[in-house]
């Protein structure tokens, strides 16, 4: 019995531990100054780390340019997360901000004068053991959830994360920064191959999110 006891205490601690890590936003050093970040809520009541200028809100952009997102640092590929899959995470979220910041700007295709320059950086890529529901925490399941685990049937999060620069198109002055971090859709277990489409909903909620908030600080 102490040593089924032992078991449960070791594996809740290493459970409890990744799903706490799994859903920290971690800084990549891709933006000029985390240290003016603070604790927002978006338009969608998800939760952002952001930190805005005024200059940012006093009417002085009348369009914007978005440069091509990046991964910062590199991404390698994987087997579980090929070239494919980096390159379309990029390539739709390039699409989605492109889409939304035309609903509330002109997008032009250079920086220059009255330009907001957006540029966007997907900071992470990667899938997680999913945490323990409530029930899982009782002794005798807690052992069954810690074997799923090592063997790799558990269901698995995918996780993508983001940080923005938004930059005065002329001086190149930082006028904001936002980092967030979002759960795509769950794999089936550590075999599965992550693809574009599991956090497409993400990166769509990240972009309409962008041009809400444009919206509010107009007016």
């Amino acid at each position: 019995m102490n040593s089924v006891r032992s078991l449960s205490l070791a594996l809740a601690a290493a459970l409890s531990l990744s799903a706490c890590t799994s859903r920290k936003a971690e800084n990549s050093g891709f933006l000029h100054d985390y240290t003016v970040l603070t604790e927002r809520q978006s338009p969608s009541g998800q939760p952002v780390l952001a930190w805005v200028s005024p200059a940012l809100a006093r009417g002085r952009y009348t369009q914007v340019y978005l440069a091509p997102s990046q991964f910062y640092p590199s991404a390698e590929p994987t087997v579980r997360i090929p070239l494919s899959t980096l390159s379309g995470v990029t390539d739709y979220y390039d699409a989605a901000l492109r889409i939304e910041l035309s609903r509330v700007l002109r997008v032009v295709d250079r920086p220059g004068p009255g330009t907001l320059t957006v540029r966007p950086a997907i900071t992470q890529v990667a899938t997680h053991v999913q945490g323990l529901r409530f029930y899982e925490w009782l002794p005798v399941t807690l052992v069954a959830a810690g074997v799923s685990t090592a063997t790799g049937i558990r269901d698995q999060d995918s996780t993508v994360a983001t940080e923005v620069s938004f930059e005065d198109g002329s001086t190149g002055e930082v006028v904001a920064e936002v980092v967030r971090k979002g759960i795509g859709l769950p794999l089936d277990n550590d075999r599965q191959v992550l693809s574009p489409d599991d956090v497409k909903g993400v990166l769509d909620g990240w972009a309409s999110d962008l041009g809400q908030s444009w919206l509010t600080l107009r007016r």
